[in-house]
Order: structure tokens, then sequence, then C-alpha cells
């Protein structure tokens, strides 16, 4: 056999030395934690609990309020007489209120009967735009009467003080006085004494006075 040489002992000892460094550096870098673990071995030291009573109530929520303001499909929609009262209050920019409401009805019943208040589609016998002098003429259908309504209200001089009490949503006696001797009606309903007070019966107006 032939005898090795020193040179070739020594380079093969530290071969096998830089192999078990190697070695011991890669155990050493798979023993190593991750930041995953070291965030759960923190999470087991520091964790906390807490115990509720039986006897606590839940907190109650506080929801504000809302509400939304009726619009002209409303009224459509619905085609009584109290509907159309609305919708002309509407139109011309007055409160829809409930004194209001009572007013326009009961003028409504002053000028048609209250089973057929719709009849020529002109519940208040309005002249204007109607195409009928003295409040006889017809509209179209009945979301046209009120338009022409309220148009005629704001438009005619005479109509001021109606005008300004409906703003106001006067006490009733004060809005029909102003419709008594604002010319409307040229017999004034007698100075008022030809009015009723009683409750207007809701009554619905066909389909097809509503244009429908």
């Amino acid at each position: 056999m032939t005898p090795r040489s020193p040179r070739m002992t020594t380079t093969r000892g530290v071969f096998a030395g830089l192999m078990a460094v190697s070695v011991g550096l890669l155990a050493a870098g798979a023993a190593a934690p991750t930041a995953e673990d070291e965030l759960q071995q923190y999470a087991a030291a520091n964790a906390q609990s807490f115990v509720v009573p039986a006897s606590v109530e839940p907190a109650l929520v506080q929801r504000d309020e809302y509400g939304a303001t009726p619009g002209y499909g409303t009224f459509i929609a619905g085609g009584t007489n109290h509907d159309w009262a609305k919708l002309v209050l509407l139109m011309g920019e007055f409160p829809l209120t409930d004194s209001n409401v009572t007013v326009v009805t009961r003028w409504m019943r002053q000028e048609n009967y209250v089973d057929a208040w719709w009849t020529r589609n002109n519940p208040l016998n309005n002249g204007w735009g109607s195409g009928g002098g003295g409040g006889t003429g017809r509209y179209v259908h009945l979301v046209d009467a009120a338009e022409n309504a309220a148009e005629a209200l704001h438009a005619l001089p005479r109509y001021r003080e109606i005008v300004a009490t409906l703003q106001a949503s006067a006490p009733t006696e004060q809005v029909e006085r102003a419709i008594w001797f604002s010319g409307w009606a040229s017999g004034m309903y007698n100075n008022g004494a030809h009015w009723a007070y009683n409750d207007v019966p809701v009554i619905p107006a066909p389909p097809s006075a509503w244009g429908r």
C-alpha cells in the first residue's frame, strides 16, 4: 500500500472539518424561529381574558328618525279628493297641513258634488286654462286641473289673501273667509252662509279622470 502523503491527510482533515461546520450551521438555521413562531409565542405569553356577568343588559342602539316628503306620484296614486287637495297645495308650494287640506276639500265640496267631485276634471270649477268662462271649462285630467288651480291662485291679484292664509297655514275660518271674498265665486257662497263645515268623506275618482 502506498503511504498517504502528509499533504493529502491534511487536506482531507480540513475538508471534513468544513463539512462538520456546514452541517452545524444548517442545523442551527433550521432551528431558528420564524416571525410567525415569535408572534404565537408572544400571544401565548400575553393572553388576556375577561368574564361578562350574566346580568349585564345589552346596549340599546339609538337610531335617528327620518322621514320622506310625499311627491306628485304619491297623491296621483292615491287618487282621492283628499289627494287632489294635497296635490294643489304641493303644486302651489303651500304647507301640507291638516287645516289647509280641510279647507281645500271643503272648497271642492262647495263647487262640485262630493260623490262626483271630479266632474269635468275641474273640482274647483276653475276657469283658468280650462277653456270655459265662469268655471264651466274642462281639463284633460285631474293633474292638469291641480296645476292650473295652483297657478291661478298665484297669478291673479284678487287671490292674494287666499295665498297668504294658505302659506301661513292659518286657521280654517281665516282661509275660508279669504276664499268667500276673493271673487272666486261670484255669489261669494252667500258670504259664507252656504259653506258646509262637516267632515268631507274620502272619495276616489276613476283612474281615467287621473289620465290613467
